[in-house]
């Protein structure tokens, strides 16, 4: 039978909701049947009538008016109704079947006839009218996955091609990119909506951590939000058995993962049999369980998924690799230019001193004298430059080799004294340097070449990026037992080099310790330098079991350079009030 937009039926849509609703209308009644309803294509209940729904404890008007609540008529098989209510709204042909119905606690197994309702002419039919009786009743809700019947062939037929259709939608979609969280999101979005779930998530892993995270979700507005979120693996034991065989999983969710109650189908993702991620589904509530064929469809599903995975995992890096490759390639240019420029710069000058002296161009010994001076400046300037270059080569060769013995601190500090005072004084800049008070002598473990190297650069550097103001150097002592190649040391000097000139942004400081690197060379290109300092500086510390920081509040508000280095023996250090008294007694 087929009802048509011309029959009486469509009648009961004009009458006020409540008469509808109402398990007395008459015109529901009239049709002969047990059980007689109408339902739109999202199966809300338009109108509702049972001739038993006293005896069944069913209420009509709840029925129609609370379609969403739980405790609502509902087949157990929503997704599979559904789809039989959209095909016959589609095909226009009536359908009998029968199927499980729950209401509260209770199920009701019905045999149903379901007739669309004809629109008018031009337009998509969007109600149907059921009719139907009762075959059998269960009362506990338990019994769910008790009552399972065999699917028919044609119902298996339509739930593989349907399953079948999404492993294309999806694996189509997996070949047209390479970025991940697309990947991920549309996987999620894909299954969540065809298969209509309450919740899907795929999660990353890493075959060294105990921990996978939610990378992308697909849930309903009334689940609660797990991106981002990290699970631990030895938490929920069907994740890490699925990791571990590579099997799909059917497990009961738990309440704070998914949603509490439900079956959890988990599949793990993998490349060449190494997980490296996984997808858990919640299985919708059907009459019978997966079957086989659509175990597999899930396998394929993750298969090609992992494959994607790790592609993209591999592009990204080979991307990140390349992206490396032409920075540093773009850095050693930039090296290259600014070293050519920094020896040519002091070798003319060398160059042209000496000319002048070989020409007779001096007109007395005392000027032949100051261009001899001059010509040696520039050449022991020259000497640093290629020094500096042999170092950062020997370096990154790994052959750079210290032999560390005890330092007198005091004699570092004055021989940086000598060799940087004037070199601040020429410039009108102050020059302090400060040691912690002692009553014996602050001695560290190190090589005195380097560690004089480095706060000659270090030193070198403030006076140079400094216009006004001037340069502090500074010691003090930190009681923290260390150990460094096996031998044990009371503690550390951390030396301190701060200085008032041009500072460094907060968003440049991270290029300060690159090799061939200068922080913005629009500012500091007028100061010369190789670019090598910082870098070459923070290697022969951390040669000699030390640290280097680099502390800046930005640009034209000074900066702040500390290095470590192992103190060989505990001073005995003075305190504020004993120095006062050895400062009265002399």
């Amino acid at each position: 039978m087929t009802i048509t937009a011309n029959s009486q039926l469509p009648n009961i849509y004009s009458q006020n909701r409540s008469s509808i609703n109402h398990p007395t209308d008459y015109l529901l009644p009239t049709l002969g049947a047990e059980l007689v309803y109408t339902q739109d294509e999202s199966g809300r209940y338009l109108a509702f009538y049972w001739q038993h729904s006293e005896v069944l404890g069913l209420n009509p008007e709840h029925i129609v008016d609370e379609f969403n609540d739980q405790s609502t008529f509902v087949p157990v098989d929503k997704v599979a109704y559904l789809e039989r209510l959209h095909r016959i709204l589609t095909h226009l042909v009536p359908e009998k079947l029968q199927c499980w119905f729950s209401y509260g606690q209770e199920l009701f197994e019905l045999e149903l006839i379901i007739t669309p309702i004809m629109p008018q002419l031009g337009k998509a039919a969007t109600t149907v009218l059921v009719m139907g009786r009762l075959l059998q009743a269960k009362v506990n809700r338990t019994t769910i996955d008790v009552i399972t019947k065999t699917p028919t062939q044609i119902e298996l037929t339509v739930r593989s091609q349907r399953h079948q259709k999404l492993v294309n939608r999806i694996t189509k979609n997996i070949r047209r990119n390479l970025d991940l969280d697309v990947i991920w999101q549309q996987t999620v979005d894909s299954l969540g909506k065809v298969l209509r779930l309450e919740r899907c998530i795929i999660c990353s892993h890493q075959p060294c951590s105990s921990k996978i995270q939610v990378k992308a979700e697909y849930h309903q507005h009334q689940s609660k939000f797990m991106l981002n979120q990290d699970i631990d693996i030895a938490d929920e034991p069907a994740f890490a058995h699925a990791l571990t065989t590579l099997e799909p999983v059917v497990m009961e969710s738990p309440e704070y993962t998914l949603c509490p109650k439900q079956k959890v189908l988990v599949v793990a993702t993998s490349y060449q049999d190494q997980a490296n991620g996984l997808v858990a589904l919640t299985v919708p509530e059907e009459c019978y369980p997966l079957t086989e064929s659509e175990i597999e469809l899930a396998k394929e599903v993750a298969d090609q998924l992992g494959t994607a995975i790790a592609h993209a995992t591999l592009y990204k890096e080979l991307e990140s690799a390349r992206q490396k490759a032409e920075d540093a390639s773009r850095l050693k240019s930039e090296f290259l230019a600014n070293v050519s420029h920094e020896i040519r710069t002091p070798l003319n000058g060398m160059i042209g001193f000496l000319k002048l002296i070989l020409e007779g161009m001096a007109d007395d010994p005392e000027e032949q004298n100051q261009f001899l001076q001059e010509a040696h400046h520039l050449s022991i300037h020259l000497l640093n430059i290629i020094n500096d270059i042999l170092d950062i080569a020997k370096i990154e060769a790994g052959k750079m080799e210290l032999d560390c013995s005890p330092v007198q601190l005091a004699e570092l500090f004055s021989d940086v004294d000598n060799f940087m005072r004037p070199q601040a004084q020429m410039r009108n800049l102050s020059f302090q340097m400060q040691l912690p008070t002692t009553s014996d002598e602050i001695i560290v473990q190190g090589n005195y070449q380097r560690l004089l190297q480095v706060m000659l650069n270090l030193v070198g550097n403030a006076i140079k990026f400094t216009q006004e103001g001037g340069i502090t150097i500074s010691a003090d002592i930190v009681l923290k037992k260390i150990k460094f190649q096996g031998q044990p040391f009371p503690g550390m000097v951390r030396v301190r080099v701060a200085d008032t000139g041009i500072g460094v942004s907060l968003d440049k400081q991270d290029k300060l310790f690159q090799l061939f690197s200068q922080v913005d060379g629009s500012r500091t290109r007028q100061y010369g330098g190789t670019g090598l300092g910082l870098a070459i500086s923070q290697k022969l510390v951390e040669a000699m079991g030390g640290e280097v920081h680099f502390y800046s509040l930005g640009e034209g508000l000074g900066s702040t350079v500390t290095f470590t280095v192992p103190l060989y023996q505990q001073p005995v250090i003075v305190s504020a009030s004993d120095n006062d008294f050895l400062n009265s007694l002399c």
